[in-house]
């Protein structure tokens, strides 16, 4: 991370908890909810099938911009199935850091060419081993590992959902982020319930099981981009929601934290480690403060 980035969140991390501040710094854009999996633990593909356009999202972009946000992340569907006339997910990667963005993100199912060294991180969803992921994502885990070795740079970070079908796989995923090539770290979430996946929802004491995996796994060295100090909140959900530090805009409308944010109920379920991070952070926690710099550091 160059200083100047630093001292830009530094700054803000400071206002926000000395004045109480909820201007985000954190904003997703989605440019389509087309996807070309039917994963078992998505509720939010091919609603519309719609690939937005070029000159929208370049809109929302600079509205997010004008807000404050400096961390952008792009997210689907699937993001590089995205494409309007000449322009494809590259171009807006080079447009978002044109226009200011400190650190632009995009996230993945991995199963396309994977050329995109323009990217800070490129969030890539591993759910398990071969057979795990396979049983959740069908037959695509060699195809991204394919994917994965032939990358023209090292900027991918697994990103894991943790439910009932994977939650014994922590430690395959970690270990496999630690020894592929291309790969910087692994960043894991606890399943979260919509409506019509509630049967993959981990129980407190799963949740329990799951954080002791991650602690060990980062105590033995794998690359974990999560803060341990969030761990007891995430397992008792007891870290407030919503994170008025992040949005997300799809089709023009803002949502506050996340676009699960109007389903009743979902936010006291919330299995985002993320969003347990940056509330806990933005409240001042020391722990996670501190953590986070370490972390924050390392791997971006």
């Amino acid at each position: 991370m160059k200083l100047s980035s630093f001292l830009y969140f530094a700054a803000f991390g400071a206002k926000t908890i000395l004045f109480g501040r909820k201007a985000p710094i954190l904003g997703t854009v989605i440019v389509t909810d087309k996807c070309n999996l039917h994963c078992r633990h998505c509720s939010v593909n091919n609603i519309t099938a719609i690939i937005h356009p070029y000159q929208q999202i370049r809109r929302e972009m600079q509205e997010l911009y004008a807000m404050g946000v400096r961390i952008l992340f792009f997210c689907g569907g699937e993001t590089f199935l995205w494409e309007d006339g000449q322009h494809r997910l590259r171009d807006l990667v080079i447009e978002a850091k044109n226009m200011g963005f400190l650190i632009v993100n995009v996230v993945t199912n991995g199963t396309f060419p994977i050329d995109l060294p323009e990217a800070d991180l490129i969030l890539l969803s591993l759910d398990g081993d071969r057979k795990h992921h396979n049983a959740i994502r069908g037959e695509t885990y060699d195809i991204i590992m394919n994917n994965i070795r032939n990358a023209t740079a090292d900027n991918i970070c697994f990103y894991m959902a943790i439910n009932q079908i994977n939650k014994d796989c922590v430690r395959a995923v970690c270990q496999t982020a630690r020894y592929t090539k291309n790969v910087r770290a692994v960043s894991f979430n606890f399943h979260t319930p919509y409506p019509d996946t509630k049967k993959l929802a981990l129980s407190r004491e799963e949740k329990a099981g799951c954080c002791n995996t991650i602690s060990r796994m980062m105590k033995e060295g794998a690359p974990v981009f999560n803060l341990k100090s969030a761990f007891p909140y995430l397992i008792e959900n007891s870290f407030p929601t919503p994170c008025h530090q992040c949005v997300v805009m799809e089709r023009g409308k803002l949502y506050t934290c996340g676009r699960c944010i109007d389903i009743p109920g979902l936010c006291e379920q919330c299995g985002y480690f993320f969003v347990a991070e940056y509330t806990l952070l933005f409240q001042g926690n020391l722990k996670i403060i501190s953590e986070m710099l370490h972390t924050y550091l390392k791997y971006i």
